[in-house]
């Protein structure tokens, strides 16, 4: 839905079901609830998550009409897709392998390329659209500086057919669309330093020869092309829980010309670790319901001179909460961004404020989307329905909309 100059909505992973049937059924079932409670009269926005196996039975010409007219009929539009989960993402063990297959295969490749493809169709012409994607891969599966050139290589190569792609339906039919690559912690890209640094190394090197020499550009024309169309898809959860500063990204993005594809508006938790091993009992007793077998949920502890320490998951950083000697831990957990405290820990809710009011006063992107997919995963006492969940977190985000 439109709100000021904005178009916000909420990613689709929060259903499961990773069929296009499973995915089409949610969207009939949930999208007329939440309209309503939002009490939403014109068009609405649909954050679509398709899995592998939905685009392949989607792209279908006509499964996509039958999608058209419904959402013609619904009055709703999509303008971004979230093409970072490849498999299945709910009620299963995820973790590391929601980076599978990654940026290095044919696989992961060709699923986006078919994403866009039904993006293209379904989009609303007078305006850009995007897909999120994973950030190469996962660091720890590239031990050696070998294997992270190889990797490096194999992803320019890859993302670079899709930018040609993109470009060339530019060129065609007058479409704007982008690739936003999401940094996250542990990903190859995992913070802002890291994605200039794959910009400029990497991908503007290895892509300007390739789109001067197909299309004709000059080294110029082609990096602006190749930065028209790979973006940053900026996930306020991953930032805050690297202790980015926003606006010191935002101004390092907007020196080297990267643009800003979506801000993902999610929340991570934070936790203040006391001195007294009686208070971090206390602060244990509050992260331990956060303790889940679904996805991971690194850690980051900050210590007294600024350094930080990484922890690939909560049970690892848990383990060393008696004797460490950090003062706070940021966790990668998309909590709800309504609320602000959990009893003992709070939330990264002013991260989400604070980048809200920033790209108000910049207008770096018209797309926000939130992205609140821990609702199965989360304690008992903070689940409402669905709907009313989803309703109430755009709702928060509308009244912080300055």
């Amino acid at each position: 839905m439109q709100v000021s100059d904005f178009h916000l909505t909420y990613c689709t992973n929060i259903h499961p079901g990773e069929s296009w049937e499973a995915t089409f059924k949610n969207l009939k079932e949930y999208i007329p609830k939440i309209k309503g409670e939002l009490s939403v009269e014109k068009a609405f926005a649909i954050g679509l998550r398709l899995s592998d196996e939905a685009s392949r039975d989607l792209i279908k010409p006509e499964k996509l009409a039958e999608f058209k007219s419904w959402l013609s009929a619904n009055d709703c539009y999509v303008f971004t897709f979230n093409g970072f989960p490849f498999g299945g993402f709910h009620r299963q063990v995820v973790k590391d392998e929601v980076h599978l297959p990654d940026w290095s295969t044919e696989a992961r490749k060709a699923y986006t390329l078919r994403l866009f493809t039904i993006l293209a169709e379904i989009m609303p012409t007078a305006m850009d659209a995007g897909i999120s994607t994973s950030p190469l891969s996962y660091k720890y599966w590239h031990k050696s500086s070998e294997a992270l050139d190889k990797l490096m290589e194999q992803s320019c190569v890859h993302i670079m057919e899709v930018v040609e792609y993109l470009y060339q339906l530019k060129l065609d039919k007058n479409l704007d669309l982008h690739l936003d690559i999401e940094p996250e912690p542990d990903g190859v890209i995992e913070e802002s330093k890291g994605l200039i640094q794959f910009f400029k190394d990497w991908l503007v090197p290895k892509g300007v020869p390739i789109l001067s020499k197909k299309f004709g550009l000059s080294a110029e024309e082609a990096e602006a092309a190749i930065k028209n169309h790979v973006q940053v898809c900026y996930d306020v959860c991953h930032f805050a829980v690297g202790y980015e500063d926003h606006e010191e990204v935002l101004n390092a993005f907007e020196k080297e010309g990267i643009k800003i594809g979506k801000f993902q508006l999610s929340a991570a938790l934070k936790a203040n670790i006391p001195t007294e091993i009686n208070q971090r009992r206390a602060v244990e007793k509050a992260l331990l319901p956060f303790v889940e077998s679904t996805y991971l949920h690194q850690v980051i502890g900050r210590m007294e001179d600024s350094t930080l320490h990484a922890y690939p998951d909560l049970p690892d950083a848990l383990m060393d909460l008696a004797s460490t000697k950090e003062l706070e831990w940021r966790i990668h957990f998309h909590v709800p961004l309504f609320l602000a405290t959990y009893g003992d820990v709070h939330s990264t809710q002013e991260d989400i404020v604070s980048v809200l009011k920033l790209n108000g006063e910049r207008k770096l992107t018209s797309h926000l989307e939130v992205e609140t997919y821990t609702w199965e995963v989360l304690p008992e006492d903070i689940h409402l329905s669905l709907d009313q969940s989803i309703a109430r977190e755009l709702n928060w985000v509308k009244n912080n909309i300055k």
